[in-house]
């Protein structure tokens, strides 16, 4: 049993008179220690679904297990109301806005989450400045909000989160709103946290960058059911379904790149496709092999080494010449180097 179990969950929406299913017979488990990702496009039901770990949402049907306690048996709360408060304790959460109290200082915005625990005011001080000094901003106690960037804020609100000791964090769209470099901040400072704390992280988002830095195992979904889940590594190199081929192609930086080229319509005997593959796996240049193999010609456009939970991965973006028959062949020849393989057009996005 993992720290998180959710079995054939649904949650419904009644709207005049009708049945919207926002989640739809799902089943999760989530291991203590886990980064898990719950990705989906806008819609898709993850964050419903996330809010029912600690009754946020309380589902339709199914069962909900939190460290151990049943919440949810067969849709129905089976926990009392005290205890589930004791229990929401040890589930910190975050979202994309700080909701941060702006006419109080950090320090008091950090405080203002103990106010149960029974702490004289020396203490009270003593544990907040704890938690701004493991997210880095000790130095900003006397500042308030407004004077924080938003990559700050979102470290007050994890040291909020972060009072009652949690065993697991749950982490809302908590990047959206934030800049490609406090993004990164942000995803190294959940990681750290998950090593030195043993925290458990559910990461909710739309972002493949975002889920492939940091998680573990990942879930995708889609009108409000799972279509995918599995580790990361198996997800990214080996996705099944087309949703997931397209969150896995199309990554930010070649988008960019193929942008920034400004490549005219392409001909008929002409394909952009982008290759994922790991490092250990694939050891010759992948372009010259093509063009030995079956003579088809490729231009490379984008190239990236990553590290993908710690193992290097590469990406190229490619432009290959040749007819139906040659590019049948190109794309037969990489399947075969355990390459994972997905047609973009002229501007990064998903062929379809």
């Amino acid at each position: 049993m993992g720290i998180i179990d959710i079995k054939n969950v649904d949650v419904d929406f009644y709207q005049k008179k009708k049945v919207v299913k926002a989640v739809k017979d799902v089943s999760l488990e989530i291991e203590k220690g886990d980064i898990y990702g719950v990705v989906g496009f806008s819609g898709a039901g993850k964050s419903t679904l996330v809010r029912t770990i600690n009754l946020l949402q309380k589902p339709s049907a199914g069962d909900i297990t939190v460290n151990g306690v049943e919440f949810i048996k067969n849709g129905k709360q089976v926990i009392s109301n005290k205890k589930l408060q004791l229990e929401r304790r040890k589930i910190g959460m975050i979202f994309q806005h700080f909701n941060l109290l702006n006419e109080t200082t950090v320090l008091e915005n950090v405080a203002f989450a103990l106010k149960h625990a029974r702490l004289s005011d020396e203490e009270l001080e003593k544990r907040s400045l704890e938690l701004l000094e493991l997210v880095d901003l000790k130095d900003k106690a006397d500042f308030y909000p407004v004077e924080l960037s938003g990559g700050q804020q979102q470290r007050v609100a994890i040291a909020r989160a972060l009072a009652n000791q949690p065993d697991i964090l749950i982490s809302d769209e908590a990047t959206s709103a934030l800049d490609p470099q406090n993004t990164q901040q942000i995803l190294e400072l959940l990681k750290k946290l998950n090593k030195t704390l043993g925290l458990t992280v559910v990461l909710i988002t739309h972002e493949m960058d975002a889920v492939k830095k940091i998680c573990t195992k990942v879930a995708v979904m889609e009108k409000g059911r799972v279509i995918e889940r599995g580790s990361l590594r198996q997800i990214f190199l080996h996705p099944k379904k087309e949703l997931t081929k397209k969150f896995v192609g199309g990554s930010l930086e070649a988008i960019s790149t193929l942008n920034s080229l400004d490549i005219d319509r392409l001909s008929k005997n002409e394909a952009i496709y982008q290759l994922v593959y790991s490092i250990g796996n694939v050891t010759k240049s992948i372009i010259i092999e093509l063009y030995r193999k079956i003579g088809a010609e490729a231009s490379m456009l984008y190239g990236n080494v990553e590290l993908l939970n710690d193992e290097p991965i590469g990406t190229l973006v490619v432009l290959i010449k040749g007819d139906s028959k040659t590019q049948e062949k190109a794309r037969e020849f990489l399947e075969k180097q355990n390459v994972t393989i997905t047609r973009l057009d002229e501007k990064g996005n998903v062929y379809d």
